[in-house]
């Protein structure tokens, strides 16, 4: 089995300060191409679980929202990381499993390639994030603020990447 890396989009990836409803609107930090590349050179996968209500609610198109995750998967490729897989839910309203808090991206992703849910981790920025790795088994990493629900709490990725890679040397 692997081990992999579930990563919320909003707050960890990219600044979070303006909705991004179109590919002009991502801003990446400059340490995400980074951090996923240690994780990548460390034999996790990396994913990205993202609720994207605004689907939903008309703000923007699920091809507007490829066209935000194209736009951030060629960053960071071209700055040395490499993104597995990308999930989101579309929903806001309406009930679903795959909305975090619960797990069901993360579950979705774990079964199509083969992860041991135990070995792996969920960063997110929201207590959310924090739930729906807890319910789906991993060790959970809260970037911002603290949390007593969180395994770890880091003030980017990058500082939660060196936990990880720290907590398995």
């Amino acid at each position: 089995m692997n081990k992999a890396v579930f990563l919320d989009r909003d707050g960890v990836i990219n600044d979070n300060c303006k909705p991004v409803n179109k590919p002009e609107d991502l801003k990446i930090y400059p340490w995400t191409a980074n951090a996923i590349s240690k994780l990548n050179k460390s034999g996790y996968h990396v994913f990205v679980v993202t609720n994207q209500g605004g689907i939903e609610m008309g703000y923007f198109t699920r091809q507007d929202l490829n066209e935000i995750h194209n736009k951030m998967v060629k960053e960071i490729t071209e700055n040395g990381g490499f993104i597995d897989d990308i999930d989101y839910c579309p929903h806001f309203k309406s009930k679903c499993d795959c909305r975090k808090p619960s797990p069901g991206m993360i579950d979705k992703l774990a079964k199509r390639y083969n992860i041991d849910l135990k070995k792996s981790y969920m960063i997110g920025d929201r207590d959310i994030d924090i739930e729906a790795g807890i319910k789906a088994g991993c060790k959970t990493i809260k970037i911002g603020k603290s949390s007593k629900k969180a395994d770890y709490v880091a003030k980017n990725l990058l500082e939660a990447v060196n936990i990880i890679l720290s907590d398995f040397q």
